[in-house]
C-alpha cells in the first residue's frame, strides 16, 4: 500500500511541477521508466502469491533501472544506441507481459 501511496504521490508532484529532464538524460528515462514498470509488475506477482520481500523489491528496483540505463549508455557509446534501447525494451516488455499474465491468472484463476 505505501508503494501505491508514494508512486500516487510522486505522479502528482510530477504533474503539478512538470519537472525538466536534462537533455543529457533524455535517452535513458525510457528505458528506466519500463525497467521500473517491470519491476513494479514483478512487485504486485510478489504480493499476489504471498511471496513478497521489500528488501528484495527495492534493490531489484534500483538494480534493473542501473542495468537498464547502462546498457543504453553503452550502446550509446558503441554507436549502437538504438538497438540497445530497442533490445531492452523488448525483453523488459516480454517480463512485464508474463507478470502480467500472472496476475491476471491469480486475479480471475483463469
Amino acid at each position: 500500500m505505501i508503494a501505491i501511496l508514494g508512486l500516487l504521490i510522486g505522479i502528482a508532484v510530477g504533474l503539478f511541477l512538470q519537472p525538466d529532464v536534462p537533455a543529457v538524460l533524455q535517452p535513458y528515462l525510457p528505458i528506466a521508466v519500463v525497467a521500473a514498470l517491470d519491476t513494479l509488475a514483478g512487485g504486485l506477482r510478489a504480493v499476489l502469491d504471498g511471496v513478497f520481500n521489500a528488501h528484495v523489491f527495492i534493490t531489484s528496483f534500483l538494480f534493473n533501472v542501473l542495468i537498464a540505463a547502462l546498457l543504453v549508455f553503452l550502446g550509446d557509446q558503441l554507436g549502437v544506441g538504438a538497438q540497445l534501447s530497442t533490445a531492452v525494451i523488448v525483453v523488459l516488455g516480454i517480463r512485464i507481459f508474463s507478470n502480467a499474465a500472472a496476475i491476471r491468472r491469480r486475479l480471475f484463476r483463469s
